[in-house]
């Protein structure tokens, strides 16, 4: 059974500082490209931050870059996103997502989410 579960979102003030995890299970987790995305209310949902599945390339949205870190750690099946500098517009729910693309087959799952609410 596959599972992704995010962990670590909360109410923070404004340049605080959220650690967001990510455990995985039930697939080959070192194979797959992992990604944190999010969605405020009324808005679109949008990749934050991808990492490989070795961990050696990484991308983040613009306006995220230099605050968010994406990592993993293959060993213990989970992805994590360090947030530092939290501002109110980063406030949404983030999920965390698995994707692996094999030849003509799309591996796809998601988390349920977690909500960050960024405000003083």
């Amino acid at each position: 059974q596959v599972q992704l579960v995010e962990s670590g979102g909360g109410l923070v003030q404004p340049g605080g500082s959220l650690r967001l995890s990510c455990a995985a299970s039930g697939f080959p987790f070192s194979a797959y490209t992992m990604s944190w995305y999010r969605q405020a209310p009324g808005k679109e949902r949008e990749l934050v931050a991808r990492i490989s599945s070795t961990g050696q390339i990484t991308n983040y949205l613009e306006s995220v870059e230099g605050r968010f870190t994406i990592s993993r750690d293959n060993a213990k099946n989970t992805a994590f996103l360090q947030m530092n500098s939290l501002k109110p517009e980063d406030t949404a729910v983030y999920q965390c997502n698995a994707r692996l693309d094999w030849f003509s087959r799309v591996f796809d799952y998601w988390g349920q989410g977690t909500q960050v609410t960024v405000s003083s």
